[in-house]
């Protein structure tokens, strides 16, 4: 059976030189650190905010922030829902 990505994140484990901003900047623990380099600990956890690739300074992660469940957490925000609505319910690991 073919994997499914539940988000956008791509990461290039080649570019990283395990600064560990990406780890810091993080608010689901998506990254943590190797031995030579950060690694996806828990992919399915990314939100799409794009703290880390914004915050990478080799360009090792890319991410279309805004999309999926980050976007679903702003517009619940913006108009006053207590939860957002991004498909979540059907099992996905977002949100």
């Amino acid at each position: 059976m073919a994997e499914t990505k539940t988000n956008t994140l791509e990461y290039d484990e080649a570019l990283c030189n395990d600064c560990g901003m990406c780890m810091t900047v993080c608010p689901h623990g998506v990254f943590a650190d190797g031995e030579r380099s950060v690694y996806l600990a828990d992919p399915d956890a990314c939100m799409e905010c794009g703290a880390c690739a914004l915050n990478c300074p080799r360009g090792a992660i890319k991410v279309d922030s805004g999309v999926g469940c980050a976007a679903a957490m702003m517009i619940a925000a913006l108009t006053g829902r207590k939860e957002p609505v991004c498909g979540c319910e059907s099992g996905g690991a977002c949100c």
